[in-house]
């Protein structure tokens, strides 16, 4: 131990005088010292496992912190636990209820808690105070068609006491891909009083897994999808259509407070409802160089169509956002009062701040902890202010190899170099930090990139990013703290998502880079005040962005680089040479043939990528979300075949390993990473939806290794 504790203290010492030798070489002007590798996430947030029983499968569905410090858990297999003393080493789990139908949340009221099954909003009642329920009230039971994607989410509690409550949509037979309410109320948010009254709250819901009650208004969260370009989270004002034109059929009963009617809708939007020869559906694909609309396009037709408040790029935060949750006042440091969004397909949390432009609300995201071991799905604040992260991935995929889980965030007190926050200005943006920033490199306009873009507005599964613009950061003005940077930006569009990468701005006092170098800002209105002149600000370029590290999480770089066809219609076409914002969108290269000169140079290495090698690969492009090396996803323990029309626990996505088996060359991977052909592989539950922003580059590399697997 002592020579240990000698050879630790010599190594401090060694680094210690290292550091001030090369300050003071480069305060001599010899040479310039690069800059000191960032911390990262998990230096500041550390993932602990909530250990359970031995047998206990916690696919958590929902999670509520009682009065007295327990914690309420649901589950997807119909269960609810009351787990005492969560915090400790040594956490006591006692089953409350069970023979529940898939608990996807769960609320605490009056000494009661509240849960929605598939078809109904449950009271759960101890009346002898033995520890368990003795007592299973329906509050109000809506209509199910039986349909496996009928999932039903909440409640989350309005400051009236009512509740909130959220229905999936179902999915078609033969059109297995077109979102459908087969019943009443699918597609729906309702609001539901103590003593069992419905009321029709909004529609437009596909997948409205996320709800969050902020500050006594109501927000939920969408996965990407058909009619759904990218997730995102909105504002659910009574009477707000968010977008699915599914729960549009129900629009005429009584008590709807939306009055658009499907027939309407699909008079502006070509719902592609097409048959081929045989009288066969026809899948509706994404179609290059077409004329699109958005949403925004829309909107002007339909004032009741809701803009997502803040879009959460998809794959870069997220790919199935769940949970809005509130940062408490004395939690997590700099970020109190924030929002944490969680997301169960890529098994991570972003953090969003929100502001109110105009009557509405908008504003910025950020990646802020990645690493769980399934996907995140419901979070709850513990009384010494952790954060609890229930999980689950059976079905539905997940970064996080574990079926499911129980973890907690914790925050080692120390503050991290971020982005605080970033507000809208009417010329710009203004840009909060956690800690004072180097003056020099904050000032220097090569420290920042910014790019715009938006989605398709289609019936389409999903949508590439299109109209992808750079607008130029004319010039800053920092702050005399250090802890503000004001951004002239030429460029800004309303309605559009803005990366703003920061990738050369410097922390004062360690000249580390930020933990998370770029902010997505969805900049539905532009605000009204005065600008700034460029003579207030520095216009000091330095031609060149400052070395940095790469973004931890890899997610970033090259993100939406469309290298193999362009989805922006040849009237919006921009070929932007210079390199845009970093972690986000390139200016697009049209055209076709660059698969085959890739290979080409791909082919004469003859060398065939290790699994070092690829595994960035496959992160960075979110391949691991659904598919494995050498085992199935989906299924209950990744068991079980399905054909469509499918129940949800059939598979997910084949391993690698089965790839081979198909005997597709390199180039064809690649062809089929960028637009997936479902009917190839009918046995799996979940279609892949088309990947063209994974760089061939990295597509031909990963193709070569799958490939290797045979």
């Amino acid at each position: 131990m002592k020579n240990s504790l000698t050879y630790t203290y010599h190594q401090l010492f060694r680094q210690r005088a290292l550091a001030l030798l090369l300050a003071a070489f480069s305060l001599s002007g010899i040479f310039t010292v690069k800059a000191q590798e960032s911390a990262k996430e998990e230096d500041f947030f550390k993932i602990m496992k909530v250990p359970a029983p031995e047998g206990t499968i916690l696919e958590v569905g929902g999670l509520a912190m009682l009065p007295n410090g327990n914690l309420g858990v649901s589950t997807r297999r119909g269960d609810v636990f009351i787990v005492e003393n969560p915090t400790s080493r040594r956490p006591y789990f006692r089953k409350f209820a069970s023979g529940l139908h898939e608990v996807l949340g769960l609320a605490y009221k009056d000494g009661a808690l509240y849960c929605a099954q598939r078809g109904e909003l449950t009271k759960l009642i101890d009346t002898n105070q033995d520890g368990k329920a003795d007592v299973y009230e329906t509050v109000y039971a809506w209509p199910l068609s039986g349909h496996y994607h009928e999932y039903s989410f909440g409640p989350k509690i309005a400051p009236d006491g009512s509740f909130f409550v959220t229905g999936n949509v179902a999915f078609g037979n033969e059109q297995w891909w077109r979102g459908e309410s087969r019943v009443p109320w699918r597609g729906w948010t309702m609001k539901i009083s103590p003593d069992g009254k419905m009321e029709p709250w909004a529609t437009g819901m596909r997948s409205p897994a996320g709800l969050g009650m902020i500050d006594g208004e109501l927000f939920y969260s969408d996965n990407q999808g058909e009619y759904v370009g990218s997730g995102g989270i909105w504002h659910v004002k009574k009477g707000i259509f968010a977008g699915h034109p599914a729960g549009l059929r129900w629009t005429g009963l009584p008590g709807s407070p939306v009055k658009i009617t499907t027939e309407q809708f699909n008079a502006k939007l070509n719902p592609r409802d097409f048959k081929d020869a045989n009288g066969r559906a026809i899948k509706p694909e994404n179609v290059v160089n077409e004329q699109f609309v958005t949403k925004a396009d829309l909107k002007k037709d339909f004032p009741e169509l809701q803009l997502q408040a803040v879009i959460l790029p998809h794959t870069i935060l997220g790919i199935s956002n769940s949970e809005i949750v509130k940062i408490p006042e004395d939690a997590f440091g700099p970020f109190a009062g924030q929002l944490l969004v969680g997301d169960q397909g890529q098994s991570k949390i972003s953090r969003v701040v929100m502001e109110k432009v105009k009557g509405e609300y908008q504003g910025v995201a950020f990646e802020f902890r990645s690493g769980f071991q399934s996907g995140v799905l419901r979070m709850a604040w513990a009384p010494d202010n952790s954060l609890f992260v229930g999980e689950t991935n059976r079905g539905w995929g997940s970064a996080g190899e574990a079926n499911a889980g129980l973890q907690r965030l914790v925050w080692n007190n120390a503050v991290p170099f971020e982005m605080k926050t970033v507000r809208a200005m009417p010329d710009g943006f203004e840009i909060e930090f956690t800690k004072p920033v180097n003056r020099s490199s904050a000032e220097d306009l090569a420290s920042y990139a910014i790019e715009s873009l938006t989605y398709k507005y289609h019936p389409v599964y999903g949508s590439p990013p299109v109209n992808i613009e750079n607008p130029v950061v004319k010039g800053v003005k920092v702050s005399e703290d250090g802890l503000k940077a004001r951004l002239v930006v030429d460029g800004l569009r309303e309605n559009y998502v803005h990366n703003i990468s920061l990738e050369g701005v410097r922390e004062q006092e360690n000249s580390y880079s930020l933990v998370h170098t770029n902010a997505f800002y969805t900049l539905n209105n532009i605000p009204d005040g005065p600008k700034l002149a460029l003579s207030e600000t520095s216009t000091k370029n330095s031609g060149k962005a400052i070395a940095v590290k790469k973004v931890p999480t890899e997610l970033m770089k090259d993100r939406f680089n469309y290298k193999l066809q362009s989805a922006v219609p040849e009237s919006g076409l921009k070929n932007n040479n210079a390199t845009a914002a970093k972690g986000g969108v390139k200016g697009s290269a049209k055209g076709t043939g660059i698969v085959a000169k890739n290979n080409t140079a791909a082919a004469a290495t003859g060398k065939t990528p290790a699994l070092g090698e690829v595994l960035p690969l496959l992160k960075k492009n979110n391949c691991l979300a659904c598919h494995n090396a050498d085992k199935r996803l989906g299924g209950p323990a990744g068991e079980g075949v399905g054909t469509r029309p499918y129940p949800h626990e059939t598979m997910v996505a084949p391993a690698y390993n089965e790839v081979p088996k198909r005997n597709y060359p390199n180039e064809k991977i690649v062809e089929l990473i960028h637009n997936p052909q479902p009917q190839n592989w009918p046995e799996y539950a979940t279609e892949m939806p088309p990947m063209p922003q994974v760089p061939v580059e990295d597509a031909l590399k990963i193709a070569a290794w799958i490939n290797s697997l045979n």
